[in-house]
């Protein structure tokens, strides 16, 4: 008698979080669509980190300025220009 019970509760448990989530989804569907953005917003200005890097300042003083690590310098390069970017050095 004491299984049946416990069967029944989860079986009733595992319906309802499954409402749960279909209420969420259809929630988070209408958000996106009257155009609210989901994640933490962006901190680091993109355009300032390329244009120093065009104007041929290191990773490193790039990282320094802008307050955020050398990884994060590169990873921001890569993501918008596509392809990976590594400095450039000249064996002279």
């Amino acid at each position: 008698m004491g299984k049946m019970v416990v069967t029944i509760l989860a079986a009733v448990a595992q319906a309802e979080r499954s409402r749960i989530l279909e209420r969420t989804n259809e929630g988070r569907v209408e958000a996106k669509v009257n155009g609210v953005k989901f994640g933490r917003k962006r901190t680091v200005d993109r355009e300032k980190i390329v244009a120093l890097y065009a104007s041929g300042t290191g990773a490193t003083e790039i990282s320094k300025q802008a307050g955020i690590g050398r990884s994060t310098v590169y990873k921001l390069l890569k993501e918008l220009d596509g392809q990976k970017m590594e400095p450039q050095t000249s064996l002279a």
